[in-house]
């Protein structure tokens, strides 16, 4: 069985106990499409789309075997993907399906004293009226909730004392939430309706110099993120709407975090998760709400915290992170799809790092456009479950130097 009869077969198992499509399923489809262009419903297209595709038999993407490309309706296409593979950074609108890259931002260091610095960053948000991004240089911290409209943001001085929520089509601050205790990292819920906000005792991009040695055996300094310091101190859990919640505490003084040690909400809102060093890349720990440490729920335990992807819509399918099996061929790289509750792989996709899902076949990954011996530049690209091909969303991002003191541009991704 090859890699397209196996993510057929994965996809016909989850669509077992599903009704099967109403009358008339077809043309309201279709006509919801030819409204998204001008309306907020792109993810009920992508949605409806991945349904249709189970339903009526829609063809994939070709895999590679000489057969014809037919797309999948309200997925990739003309009107289903907005690409600029001669802009890095981007300059318009990139996204697919259901994600849009809302913002992205470069870092630059900015040394305090002989042996401290932070790195700050500057932000390009997304103005949902023209596409195109916008430079803001008054944040230091900016996550954007689903539909594209709001951001939250904090202030340049970390940890902030105060959280706005921006209009991203106006540029004004609507509302600010005052909060007792210092912020530094925010991450919107899945369904936009909640913020965590993890706070910090001090700037958690805090930076140290550290000597390096080069290949030639000279010696140079450079700015480092501190391993096993994190001031972290715990999060707030606030409701969007009223700005009310709760700070939870969770023990500070573990080594076995960096300085910055956000949280993120579970799929389902109930917990909070966070990225921790260990023997292997990807650790994570969930909590409560309350901040006590729990076990990860069973359909996120496989998942990686370094793969921002995730779950697919559907909650069926788990991006996971770069393969050994890996092709020599130059810009050719995969990733492990697997199912999320056993952690079997179910397949593998193109890309070498998975950002976001479009639908519930084709994601957003970083893939590298040099071979594996040379140094890494990669470009955003639209990969396909069940396909070797890749659609260029972006132009290539150069690599930093160990010594550079301004970052790459980092995307940040929403859902519409």
């Amino acid at each position: 069985m090859n890699v397209e009869e196996l993510v057929r077969e994965a996809l016909r198992e989850q669509a077992d106990g599903q009704p099967p499509a109403p009358a008339g399923f077809v043309d309201r489809v279709l006509g919801a499409r030819r409204r998204r262009r001008t309306r907020r419903l792109a993810s009920v297209a992508a949605a409806t789309a991945a349904v249709l595709a189970i339903a009526v038999g829609t063809p994939m993407l070709a895999s590679g075997h000489g057969r014809s490309e037919v797309r999948p309706l309200g997925v990739v296409g003309p009107d289903g993907e907005q690409a600029h593979p001669d802009q890095s950074p981007p300059r318009r609108l990139i996204g697919a399906g259901d994600a849009v890259m809302a913002a992205y931002y470069t870092a630059r260091i900015r040394p305090q004293s002989d042996e401290r610095a932070v790195s700050a960053r500057t932000y390009w948000l997304l103005d949902p009226r023209t596409g195109t991004y916008r430079k803001d240089p008054r944040w230091s911290f900016a996550a954007v909730a689903p539909g594209l409209r709001t951001a939250a943001v904090l202030e340049r001085n970390l940890p902030a004392h105060r959280i706005g929520l921006l209009d991203l089509a106006t540029g004004e601050v609507e509302r600010w939430i005052p909060v007792r205790r210092g912020v530094g990292g925010l991450e919107f819920s899945y369904d936009g309706a909640r913020l965590v906000a993890t706070t910090y005792d001090d700037d958690p991009d805090l930076r140290i110099k550290e000597e390096l040695t080069r290949a030639d055996g000279g010696r140079e300094w450079t700015w480092s993120a501190p391993f096993g310091d994190s001031s972290r101190s715990g999060f707030y859990d606030l409701d969007v709407h009223s700005g009310a919640g709760r700070w939870s505490a969770v023990a500070s003084g573990r080594r076995d975090l960096n300085s910055r040690a956000d949280f993120a909400y579970s799929r389902t809102g109930r917990l909070v998760y966070t990225q921790y060093i260990g023997g292997r890349d990807g650790l994570q720990r969930f909590y409560d709400l309350r901040g006590r440490e729990v076990a990860a729920p069973a359909d996120e335990r496989y998942l990686r915290s370094d793969v921002p992807a995730r779950l697919s819509p559907s909650g069926r399918l788990a991006a996971l992170g770069l393969t050994k099996e890996v092709a020599g061929d130059p810009g050719r790289s995969y990733s492990s799809i697997r199912d999320p509750r056993t952690g079997k792989e179910i397949t593998k996709v193109r890309g070498g790092h998975l950002l976001a899902w479009a639908d519930e076949r084709h994601l957003i990954a970083w893939e590298r456009v040099t071979s594996l011996e040379e140094e890494y530049r990669p470009r955003l690209v639209l990969v396909t479950l069940g396909s070797d091909k890749v659609v260029p969303l972006s132009g290539v991002r150069e690599p930093d130097s160990p010594t550079a003191l301004t970052e790459s541009w980092q995307p940040v991704f929403a859902r519409r």
